[in-house]
């Protein structure tokens, strides 16, 4: 059954959830309305997926190696609290649930399924934050356009962890985020806009998608805005481009320890 279309605009954002993707969508849900926003939230990757999938592109070291940063990060968070907190305030973020927000629940966002759920709200534009790539067959089944918030500045930042990298190869300038349209590349489509701030030193790989995150609400807002007028003006970019993973667990404690780059 298709779904009952209130009047004015309709934004879906696709995502795999988390205090992060969180604070994007209550930004959203401040601007719009809470009524315009519709949440196709997918279960997340298992741990085993990621880690066969990795081992297979980059082989066993390197995916393990990543595996134990993430594992170890994991266990840091509670060490970090103190500082999301201080971001969430210096912001005038919130990343607690907001119920007015419809909240559709799926698997994949690349199942057949999810595609037709999509067609059926008829968005007029569709926002992703940390969720599954779309695959080629999905993509060319949105009805709208597609932006992607990524945690890094595209191109050189591509991938994962981009704060981290900027900072970890003395690039700080390029520490920030891009709001982008989404082709079949990963993070290579055109720029809409992108922000750039600096980190604080009790920053660390837990709290930089976080500080990237709060502070780069009003370029997806404006992003969005484009769509809605139609008057987005896609930018191609330009530069070194690169993707980035996580960092294999001797490389983080390197790049702590010499740099000070947790």
């Amino acid at each position: 059954m298709q779904e009952t279309r209130e009047p004015g605009h309709r934004i879906v954002v696709v995502t795999a959830g988390g205090p992060n993707p969180q604070v994007m969508i209550n930004a959203l849900a401040g601007r719009f309305g809470a009524g315009a926003i519709t949440i196709i939230r997918e279960e997340p990757e298992s741990k085993s997926v990621f880690l066969k999938r990795r081992a297979k592109k980059l082989g066993w070291i390197a995916a393990g190696g990543q595996f134990a940063t993430m594992a170890v990060s994991k266990f840091g968070k509670r060490f970090t609290q103190l500082r999301a907190a201080e971001i969430l305030r210096d912001y005038g973020a919130s990343d607690t649930d907001n119920p007015a927000v419809s909240v559709i629940d799926i698997g994949s966002i690349n199942a057949p399924s999810a595609a037709a759920r999509i067609r059926d709200l008829a968005p007029d534009v569709i926002f992703l934050i940390s969720c599954r790539m779309l695959s080629r067959t999905t993509l060319s089944a949105m009805p709208c356009p597609v932006l992607n918030f990524h945690a890094g500045i595209n191109p050189h930042y591509r991938g994962l962890m981009g704060g981290y990298w900027a900072l970890a190869t003395g690039d700080a300038a390029n520490f920030g985020a891009t709001v982008h349209l989404v082709d079949e590349g990963v993070d290579t489509g055109d720029v809409l806009y992108q922000s750039r701030m600096t980190p604080s030193k009790n920053d660390t790989l837990h709290t930089y998608p976080l500080l990237q995150t709060a502070a780069s609400t009003d370029i997806a807002i404006r992003a969005i805005e484009d769509v809605l007028n139609g008057t987005i003006r896609p930018v191609p970019t330009t530069g070194n481009s690169k993707q980035w993973y996580h960092p294999p667990i001797w490389t983080w404690l390197w790049n702590g320890v010499t740099r000070g780059v947790w």
